[in-house]
């Protein structure tokens, strides 16, 4: 009997003590962030398309391929990031632009005072239009670099490089537009 009394206040103990919890977690819920897993912040009952057009190369140094990376690059995130359906013209969201800069530049001097580091850099200009609401309209340059080493010429890190490069500045444009930080 005496077992089964001090059961009884054990169970009675336990439940008391969820129940002095439970206030707490309630208002814990409220704080409790939350996540969007399309990694953007667009509404889309308002945003439901994108015009993006070509980003042509007006550089003073042209590597043909960038062009047509860095637009692949743009369009498959924004595909993969988004529910926006692509379209031309005539669209909830546009973005233009042009490659601005394609530059190499020495880096580091060793002791012969020759450069021992490269940087190339790749610079993009968007013009990002809400034809929502224009507040959220950008003009703006993007820049990305990396560096190689002077020993290797460019021919053979180029692509590498550029790929890199241009997954960068499209994760800063696409943060910068329609990611909404």
């Amino acid at each position: 009997m005496i077992k089964l009394k001090e059961s009884i206040r054990n169970i009675i103990k336990s439940k008391l003590k969820w129940l002095a919890m439970l206030p707490l977690m309630v208002m814990l819920q409220g704080c409790i962030p939350s996540y969007k897993f399309n990694g953007s912040a667009l509404n889309y009952d308002i945003y439901k398309t994108i015009d993006i057009t070509e980003f042509p190369i007006r550089a003073a140094l042209v590597y043909p391929p960038l062009q047509q990376t860095f637009e692949n690059k743009l369009l498959d995130t924004v595909t993969r990031q988004t529910r926006l359906q692509e379209i031309d013209g005539n669209a909830d969201l546009e973005m233009t632009g042009e490659i601005t800069g394609y530059s190499l530049s020495p880096q580091s001097v060793g002791e012969d005072a020759y450069a021992t580091e490269t940087r190339l850099t790749i610079t993009v200009r968007v013009k990002y239009t809400d034809n929502k609401n224009s507040e959220n309209d950008i003009d703006q340059s993007f820049s990305a670099y990396r560096q190689f080493s002077s020993s290797l010429m460019l021919t053979d890190v180029q692509d590498d490089l550029c790929n890199e490069i241009c997954e960068e500045l499209v994760n800063l444009i696409f943060n910068a537009t329609l990611g909404n930080w």
